[in-house]
């Protein structure tokens, strides 16, 4: 497989840059590399996905986290989706504009917020499901069901022993 050409000019002496798959940018490459290059491939293909839905990533993973654990705060939906507290926060105050979710003062603690999923917030993600649902289809076409569940293993593996979401959030 030859390397990508550049779209733009340089030095004649310049090294080739190698594409997706070669050098160390493949099988010849450092795990954790390889493992930031397919996440972003992957983050590209969610973005195009959800697009049409005006939908982020981001966006669908703290919606995905907020309907499977009601109730939780902004800081659990931070950890539970590996963003900042700050990013949680803007990402929640779009969510409720655009009325997939609406918050409410907590009924004990006047300062903690509930966040719930509208109706039009909970359809909204049952469409981004299939989209992302397809997206993984097609990662794990030509995998078997072993090969799958030895590979979630592996990834859950390594959150854990990075410390898991509780390092990335916090």
């Amino acid at each position: 497989m030859a390397a990508t050409p550049r779209k733009h000019a340089v030095a004649p002496d310049a090294p080739v840059i190698p594409g997706v798959g070669e050098g160390k940018r493949g099988e010849q490459g450092y795990v954790g590399y390889l493992m930031r290059q397919a996440g972003a491939a992957l983050r590209l293909r969610m973005e195009r996905a959800l697009a049409d839905y005006g939908v982020t990533p981001p966006q669908f993973n703290v919606l995905t986290m907020l309907v499977a654990y009601p109730g939780i705060s902004n800081a659990d939906v931070a950890r539970l989706s590996m963003l900042t507290p700050q990013t949680v926060s803007v990402i929640v105050a779009n969510l409720e504009r655009s009325g997939a979710i609406e918050r409410r003062p907590h009924a004990i603690h006047g300062r903690i917020q509930h966040i719930d999923v509208t109706p039009a917030g909970k359809a909204l993600l049952k469409s981004c499901r299939e989209r992302v649902r397809e997206i993984e289809q097609q990662l794990l076409s030509g995998l078997t069901a072993d090969e799958e569940r030895v590979i979630r293993r592996w990834l859950v593996s390594v959150a854990m022993e990075g410390g898991g979401a509780h390092a990335i959030a916090e």
